[in-house]
């Protein structure tokens, strides 16, 4: 097995240069940090973790703390983010909080007694958990934003609006909303961005808070099925799209023939159900992506001011939006 002497004499350079590479350090320079990392793969170095997290006092490990892996979105943006972790070196320890405020906190405990080199965060909501206090690492969040943090997450007003702009776009004038949960920023940035695009001929017949499970209450499926005059539902995110197609169906309601559907999120699923549901893709890849890249930066120890990183979102059209004809 090739060691770090190894290594050093590929390239020419110092044991403790190449220490610095492998150990992520910034006092190297790009072109010797490029050739030291070709030289560990072509040799097929694999480093010491144990005795690395001894000496330097470090786990090459990082916690990712998501909300709910039943909800498809997070599994996806849990895969992105240890594909681009492991790519670099890093192990992922995963917390699923199981939609509970407790779960999350235990999570956070279990993660600082497995000394993590930092945490990339998706929130359940606004309040933080109490052992986080006690957390000195560095914290990356993902979708939720919090202040004096850096946060990764798409542009959901712009879902918003383009999700206006193609109600109108396909004849509708009344839509009903199945919003996402009030106490997530997220959820309100989708929906402020859809109302505050919307032209003053789309009206609003309806509007009912749901959570991003997916789960519909009485009221969600008493507005779904009452026929009122909307003729399309916007809906937070994918979930709930999809449960309320299948709610929809139960009732004898057509989709998209007696009303239409938008969602948000484009997780798989949209592409299995009938019809295929038109909705906001969110580039998931690269938000895992850059969230591990500001936790490396963030890891260099290397005093940085908190950033907030926004991706832009597209619009997928499928089959469960309807054209109206013109009135």
């Amino acid at each position: 097995m090739a060691t770090l002497r190894d290594l050093a004499a590929a390239v020419g350079v110092s044991v403790t240069t190449v220490s610095n590479v492998l150990n992520g350090r910034p006092n190297v320079g790009s072109d010797i940090r490029k050739r030291v990392l070709r030289a560990a793969k072509k040799l097929g170095y694999r480093p010491n973790l144990a005795a690395q997290a001894m000496r330097t006092g470090r786990t090459r490990a990082i916690g990712l703390v998501l909300p709910d892996l039943t909800n498809p979105f997070f599994p996806e943006l849990a895969q992105a983010v240890e594909n681009t972790a492991r790519s670099a070196g890093l192990l992922v320890c995963l917390i699923d909080s199981q939609g509970k405020t407790e779960g999350e906190a235990d999570g956070f405990s279990l993660l600082m007694q497995h000394a993590v080199d930092g945490v990339i965060w998706c929130p359940l909501g606004p309040t933080a958990p109490a052992t986080l206090k006690n957390f000195s690492k560095p914290v990356v969040l993902i979708d939720r934003p919090r202040q004096g943090y850096d946060v990764v997450q798409s542009d959901y007003a712009m879902g918003g609006r383009l999700l206006a702009e193609y109600a109108v776009r396909m004849g509708h004038t009344s839509v009903g909303l199945l919003s996402g949960p009030e106490r997530i920023e997220s959820a309100r940035q989708r929906r402020d961005g859809f109302i505050g695009a919307r032209p003053r001929e789309l009206k609003v017949a309806w509007e009912v808070g749901v959570g991003f499970d997916g789960m519909l209450t009485r009221e969600a499926v008493a507005a779904l099925t009452r026929r009122r005059s909307a003729t399309l539902i916007i809906c937070g995110n994918d979930l709930i799209a999809i449960s309320a197609i299948r709610c929809l169906s139960e009732h004898g309601i057509r989709v998209p023939e007696d009303v239409s559907i938008t969602g948000f999120d484009n997780i798989r699923w949209t592409e299995l159900v009938t019809p295929r549901l038109t909705t906001i893709a969110q580039p998931i890849a690269a938000i895992g992506a850059k969230a591990v890249e500001l936790m490396r930066e963030r890891m260099s120890g290397e005093p940085l001011v908190s950033r907030r990183t926004i991706f832009d979102v597209a619009l997928v059209e499928r089959d469960s939006v309807r054209r109206l004809p013109p009135r």
